[in-house]
């Protein structure tokens, strides 16, 4: 059985009843993340946040919004997009028809958070933690603590809601949201051209980042042997015809072709592993100048954040994952089966967890000191 809290007095409440008959709790949203991560340990307990879906505060000239951590990704970029405004997370599992999918539903805003998942535009706009601007999370306690504001430039206790960034749900449960929101662009124009040898699409991508153009996404799609450079730009007609002039030697998208192209790259793991119930995603980061080392190493399917150093390599069996040589790895959606073994964690998800890693498990004993939250979520580790 699994509850679903209508407000984040009961959600705190929850915690606490179950933390004090020392039961063991998995916290979920909407569940699209179910293969990412560690493997979902054995639990007494499912809590989701799904029914903390409504809009809490919301005024459009202060490019400010507060959310319940329940509601969708899509479903937020709707009412913002109604005022001319976005959230450029770009985050997977996003696309409205994913709700008729098999393998998940759309993306919660907590679970985006939680995971701290970002997509294309990460190149111009930064990830959540440069978007979240303040949170509400209930501890085990039966607390609910408030950091931050919903005023951009105030960064007050901010660094508490930042750790629950990226955490999988392991600290706290995340129960509202407040972020700083951008104007919508008035137009978009993407340009793309397809290489066959990785030297040549990397020197590409560095005349392009050497130039005074500032793009909202810079990916690399590897597919078959071809290796595709999509640049898109936003702006105002003139912008764009600067782009237009600059980049006249590749193919110009617009309109619902150039809404394709970015939809399917935002959405090729959530596409990948429904297709391949044994598939795998390797997720690799990199300094910018090593990006083409890491493409030549993943398969034959791959896709990089070309402006921002991260790449994610798809395999059809897990069994098949070999970590990349160049780079920061960790092995982002594998099944269950092999993200444990013999019911004990597979460390491999997170071979090199780094230096900061014995303050990670400082703090998840801060947080929850008898190990009942979402146990092993963060890569098996924590």
């Amino acid at each position: 059985m699994t509850i679903v809290p209508g407000s984040p007095e009961e959600l705190a409440q929850c915690l606490a009843d179950a933390s004090s008959r020392g039961q063991r709790i998995a916290l979920l949203g909407n569940s699209t993340k179910a293969r990412m991560g560690g493997p979902i340990a054995p639990y007494d307990v499912a809590i989701s946040t799904s029914g903390l879906n409504k809009i809490l505060e919301y005024e459009p000239r202060d490019l400010t919004i507060s959310v319940g951590a329940g509601i969708t990704y899509s479903e937020l970029s709707r009412v913002l997009a109604e005022h001319g405004q976005m959230i450029p997370l770009d985050p997977p599992f996003s696309d409205r028809a994913a709700e008729r999918a098999t393998f998940s539903e759309r993306a919660t805003m907590g679970g985006v958070v939680a995971a701290n998942t970002s997509g294309p535009r990460r190149r111009l706009y930064g990830s959540a933690r440069d978007m979240v601007i303040g949170m509400t999370f209930a501890t085990l306690e039966g607390k609910l603590v408030r950091t931050g504001g919903m005023v951009v430039k105030n960064v007050a206790g901010l660094d508490m809601g930042k750790l629950m960034i990226g955490s999988f749900g392991t600290l706290a449960a995340i129960a509202a949201l407040n972020f700083r929101v951008y104007p919508s662009f008035k137009g978009t124009r993407t340009f793309t051209q397809d290489f066959e040898r990785i030297a040549d699409v990397m020197a590409a991508r560095d005349e392009v980042l050497k130039s005074r153009l500032q793009p909202a996404a810079i990916d690399i799609v590897k597919s078959e042997g071809v290796y595709r450079l999509a640049i898109q730009a936003g702006g105002s007609p003139a912008v764009l015809a600067r782009y237009s002039r600059e980049l006249s030697r590749m193919r110009t998208m617009e309109g619902t072709e150039e809404e394709a192209l970015w939809r399917g790259i935002r959405e090729s793991t959530p596409q990948f592993l429904r297709a391949r119930e044994n598939g795998a995603v390797l997720r690799v980061s990199s300094v910018l100048s090593d990006v083409g080392r890491v493409m030549e190493s993943l398969p034959s399917l791959a896709v990089a954040r070309a402006g921002s150093g991260v790449c994610y390599g798809y395999f059809e069996q897990a069994s098949d994952l070999t970590h990349s040589s160049t780079g920061s790895s960790v092995i982002e959606f594998a099944p269950q089966g092999f993200r444990e073994k013999n019911g004990v964690p597979n460390e491999e998800l997170w071979p090199q967890p780094g230096n900061d890693f014995a303050m990670m498990k400082k703090i998840k004993a801060m947080f929850d000191p008898q190990g009942l939250l979402n146990r092993g979520r963060l890569y098996g580790r924590i």
